[in-house]
């Protein structure tokens, strides 16, 4: 597969990593093409090596119900519904029915579609209609980075013990690190950073994959 290193990982490295990771089946290259003819906004995507990773953890944790904040063209959305069981359920929010749209053919075609509810809205006003009580195994949340403090205050509450949040982009290319970059979306990443880092309800890491992978469980 394509290697996509991030700046902290040699690209032979990452390429030999991605050269020893499930390679993605010829429906998801074809909506990665698909994506990638989008131009700029493409970048948006997750790498092939994050949906493998993602996809082996939906598994391994058993989820049977899932959630994801921001779906984009669907390949993220894809490789969580792929991991889940057959009557497994992944509900999916975002606000750009045009990208989606792209993702729903995607779905369809490989047989998922079944197991995805898609809400086109604000994400924030879907969680907080969503009932109270503990109803998520996983979680995945890859959109607008100043809202990532409030959305993992309204999934914890629906989240069991022990289920898990995806949080995408945590390293920001890395400029979480540097103190010279300094404009509002990594700023807010450093904030959100050092509050999951302390959050008490929350058992968190940081991995360096991509873009900045963070896992927490719930306590």
């Amino acid at each position: 597969m394509a290697s996509d290193a991030p700046p902290w990982l040699a690209p032979p490295i990452a390429a030999y990593a991605d050269a020893h990771t499930a390679a993605p089946s010829d429906l998801q290259q074809r909506l990665i093409a698909e994506t990638a003819a989008l131009g700029r906004v493409a970048g948006m995507q997750i790498s092939p090596l994050q949906g493998a990773f993602m996809e082996l953890l939906v598994r391994a944790v058993g989820a049977q119900n899932a959630l994801e904040i921001g779906t984009f063209t669907g390949y993220s959305a894809l490789c969580i519904a792929r991991g889940l069981p057959h009557d497994g359920r992944l509900l999916c929010c975002d606000v750009n029915e045009t990208w989606t749209a792209v993702g729903r053919r995607y779905w369809d075609e490989a047989g998922v579609g079944q197991k995805i509810e898609l809400r086109i809205g604000p994400a924030i006003d879907t969680l907080r209609a969503l009932p109270p009580e503990e109803q998520f195994d996983l979680a995945f949340v890859d959109a607008d980075k100043s809202g990532y403090p409030a959305y993992i205050d309204a999934i914890v509450p629906r989240l069991r013990p022990q289920g898990v949040i995806l949080v995408d982009n945590t390293l920001r290319g890395g400029t979480v690190a540097d103190a010279k970059v300094t404009d509002d979306d990594t700023a807010a990443m450093r904030r959100f950073n050092d509050s999951v880092a302390a959050d008490e309800r929350l058992w968190s890491v940081l991995l360096p994959i991509a873009d900045g992978l963070t896992l927490l469980q719930k306590r």
